[in-house]
């Protein structure tokens, strides 16, 4: 059903039995496969008395919100962020070296935006107040990143 994409749009309501077993994505897929005829619905969610809190908490988050952007952000929080070079798509707290991609999410939103403002007022890093960052980003050229090691 999530892979494929099942669509029959007088579905009213999903039942899903060990939520718990399930991403939160893939919990949120399933649940945008009901209602889409436009009429009420509902996805009942069945879950046995021995959770761990993780997924009591993936759980209650799916209850509170139909935001895939805060569902995504959430679970990068929990899960990690996946392996950016590699094959493993979640779950691993990979280090970067200046921040952390599920914890600084605010702080690197402003380095961006920052960023974009600096490159608007000077786009060829040519005047003197940005010759150093110009030096900087030449030098970050020429280290190259090695992905040999992905299969």
């Amino acid at each position: 059903v999530i892979e494929v994409g099942v669509d029959v749009p007088n579905a009213t309501v999903m039942v899903i039995e060990s939520p718990e077993r399930f991403g939160l994505s893939q919990l949120h897929q399933l649940r945008g496969r009901v209602g889409r005829g436009g009429g009420d619905s509902f996805c009942i969610l069945v879950r046995g008395d021995k959770l761990s809190e993780e997924s009591k908490k993936r759980i209650d988050l799916l209850c509170q919100t139909e935001d895939g952007f805060v569902l995504a952000e959430e679970d990068m929080k929990m899960r990690g962020p996946g392996d950016l070079e590699g094959t493993q798509q979640s779950g691993l707290p990979i280090e970067l070296s200046i921040a952390s991609l599920a914890k600084d999410g605010e702080i690197l939103s402003d380095a961006r935006n920052y960023a974009m403002h600096i490159l608007e007022e000077d786009p060829e890093l040519s005047s003197a107040k940005n010759r150093q960052l110009l030096m900087e980003l030449r030098k970050d050229k020429y280290q190259k990143p090695d992905y040999s090691k992905i299969s």
